[in-house]
């Protein structure tokens, strides 16, 4: 069964005793708690479920959502960089004789790190299938590989042709439409496989930037000197741009300052549970039902069909229907299998990050769904749900349920009890019990016990309309990603701590998602 956006894949080894071994260990292994001392909150299934189901946002699946469910200080771009952050920060890929050796991984794992292992997998010497050859010596280059979009139609009145041409627009592929990356999970949905190449590009034009500034660097030099520069501003737009949007301006730097006080290790990160289970899981509530994608795809009038979640499911690899040579009917049906992506579903960043323009009468933005207590409809019916499906069946295939009994699985504290253990004052059951959704809590008493992942959504409600994350949440997101920065001893913060960006952007000494976009140049391929 397909999941969405930041659906915390670094929990999948998380289990209550594990997390039980490992409390008191001075680093406690890949898995931790940050605060190891407080209850877990024990909730039955059956509560869950009813809490679930009162969190669904108006709607039916497909439909466009009300635009006052709009959080117009995120972009909806960040949804799914958000997802590509997730998969970074949780791919491990330990030596199984290590995993063996050590099964509660305290001395030897791949720790959590924003290294954009994801995307480099160990270099070219060791996976060399990520990168591009010298079409003259065949020999390995700098550069990671780009795949091609396929010719498609394009409905558009200024398109003479009715046809997109094959375009550099999708991740690479095998023969069976397998994408060449490192960590596959990058091409679940077409937006975070599209975000995957836009970071791929990104290199490629930092490459081109370093020969030019460097000249001469042999090509070993040349990729080490790439990646620590995309690596350090992707570091700089995750602290800066991205976790101070869910958050505050100045909380990181405010942090950084005064010290982190509950995502503490001694040399090695850990992901905690707090974070990945509950904190992490808010990219849930920021998910939109439909997206205007591109000038082919969208809500308005013209288009070839509307951006859905479904359709962005489909034009994939690992969960839809991009299979290469084992399509067995190449004619250009939307809904066939396909050989490639269709070129008329490259992305057009404008409509997902505050990028200059708004092009032609079709344009829509999208915005992030506010962070709030709802979830929008098609992920509380999740793909792979049968016909007839038993009432476990349906529980499994709503996600909020699924977060909600996860915190209970891993045995997750209150968000009452977390914020009392951070020093600050919790929500009033009366503040927790507002609205449908929080009377559904407050009839089985979860207004005064609330699960955490909840509380960060009601919390984000009641503080800030769901703009921004409450004061409990921002705390620990924030201290988990400068810790995560800071533990790696390749990062900015550890080599270079008062390191300011040097690559050209909007604003000196400071880089954004927008200025990486504008400075890979390929903003709107389909025009």
């Amino acid at each position: 069964m397909t999941e969405f956006a930041m659906h915390g894949h670094g929990v999948r080894g998380m289990h209550w005793e594990t997390l039980q071994s490992l409390t008191g260990h001075g680093d406690p292994g890949k898995f931790g708690r940050m605060f190891p001392k407080l209850d877990p909150l024990n909730v039955d299934d059956d509560i869950l479920i009813e809490l679930a189901r009162a969190m669904k946002e108006p709607g039916n699946p497909g439909e466009n959502p009300d635009p006052a469910g709009d959080n117009r200080h995120i972009p909806a771009g960040f949804t799914y960089f958000g997802q590509f952050v997730d998969h970074d920060i949780t791919l491990d890929t330990t030596p199984l004789d290590q995993q063996k050796a050590d099964p509660l991984a305290t001395r030897n794992f791949r720790s959590p790190a924003l290294d954009l292992d994801s995307l480099y997998g160990d270099g070219p010497g060791i996976h060399p299938y990520l990168y591009q050859r010298d079409p003259v010596s065949f020999r390995i280059t700098p550069k990671l590989l780009v795949g091609h979009a396929a010719e498609s139609r394009d409905n558009s009145p200024t398109n003479p042709t009715g046809k997109i041409p094959s375009l550099p627009n999708d991740l690479p592929r095998n023969q069976v439409g397998h994408a060449l990356i490192f960590d596959e999970r990058n091409d679940e949905n077409l937006l975070v496989a599209q975000t995957h190449l836009l970071m791929i590009k990104f290199h490629n034009a930092v490459v081109e930037w370093v020969k030019e500034k460097q000249p001469g660097l042999d090509g070993t030099a040349l990729f080490k000197e790439a990646r620590r520069i995309v690596t350090w501003h992707y570091q700089w737009i995750v602290l800066f741009d991205f976790v101070e949007r869910l958050t505050e301006p100045g909380l990181v730097r405010k942090i950084k300052d005064a010290g982190r006080r509950y995502y503490r290790f001694v040399e090695t990160p850990y992901m905690p549970a707090e974070f990945a289970a509950a904190a992490y899981r808010l990219g849930h509530s920021m998910v939109r039902e439909t997206y205007s994608h591109n000038h082919v795809f969208h809500p308005g009038p013209g288009a070839i069909a509307n951006g859905t979640l479904p359709l962005l499911f489909f034009f994939t690899g690992k969960s839809g229907k991009i299979v290469g040579e084992l399509d067995p009917d190449p004619l250009d049906f939307p809904l066939n299998p396909q050989v490639a992506l269709p070129s008329n579903w490259a992305i057009d960043w404008r409509r997902f990050f505050d990028i200059e323009g708004t092009g032609s009468a079709d344009f829509s933005f999208n915005f992030s769904r506010r962070l709030d207590p709802f979830i929008t409809p098609s992920l509380h019916e999740l793909p792979g749900l049968r016909e007839d499906p038993t009432e476990t069946e349906r529980r499994e295939a709503n996600l909020a349920f699924r977060n909600l009994r996860r915190g209970v699985q891993i045995g997750l504290p209150s968000g009452q009890d977390v914020c009392r253990a951070m020093g600050l004052t919790p929500m009033t059951p009366e503040q927790v019990a507002k609205g449908q959704d929080g009377k559904v809590a407050e009839r089985h008493g979860l207004h005064i016990k609330t699960p955490l992942w909840y509380y960060v959504l009601k919390e984000a409600q009641h503080y800030h309309q769901g703009e921004r994350l409450g004061p409990m949440a921002s705390t620990i997101v924030a201290e988990t990603f400068l810790g995560l920065v800071h533990g790696d001893h390749e990062s900015f913060l550890w080599l270079r701590s008062n390191w300011k960006p040097e690559l050209p952007g909007a604003t000196a000494s400071h880089f954004t998602m927008a200025d990486l976009i504008r400075f890979v140049g390929d903003i709107n391929p389909i025009g």
